[in-house]
């Protein structure tokens, strides 16, 4: 049924348990998996204490590293399953908005991701990646909470 499925990641034990869901549903359905992960530019302003006490270009191969580790995790995944699977880094203050023209670019016909499940308040806030994907996205999405 689907070929291609996007699985983003934000490294968080909620997206966690997303890709284990998303690698097994890729494995009985045969699909082809394409990881993904958005990290924030670096900004001279911030109250980000990581891009405060680096320059420009710690912040970035710093970020790249950790990306690069949410990505083998997948990759690493994937692969015991026995499931195709290619990894992504983006660079966007947008995750919702990255992961969506990630998915089109890749040509991916689902979007498997985490509800990290904010209420109240402090979903009212931060607002919601999974949320924004949810309204904007023309590709299905599959939500694991």
């Amino acid at each position: 049924m689907y070929k291609r499925i996007l699985l983003p990641t934000d490294g968080s034990d909620a997206s966690r348990r997303a890709i284990d869901a998303g690698v097994e549903f890729a494995r009985e359905s045969g699909a082809e998996l394409v990881a993904m992960t958005a990290t924030t530019p670096f900004r001279a302003i911030t109250a980000d204490a990581e891009m405060l006490e680096l320059t420009a270009e710690q912040y970035e191969a710093s970020s790249r590293q950790h990306a690069q580790r949410r990505l083998d995790e997948i990759v690493n995944l994937a692969r015991d399953a026995g499931v195709p699977c290619t990894a992504v880094q983006v660079m966007s203050d947008d995750p919702d908005e990255a992961i969506i023209a990630t998915a089109r670019e890749r040509m991916c016909d689902l979007i498997i991701m985490a509800s990290h499940g904010r209420r109240g308040l402090k979903g009212l806030l931060l607002g919601s990646v999974t949320h924004k994907v949810l309204v904007h996205s023309a590709i299905p999405v599959l939500v694991h909470r």
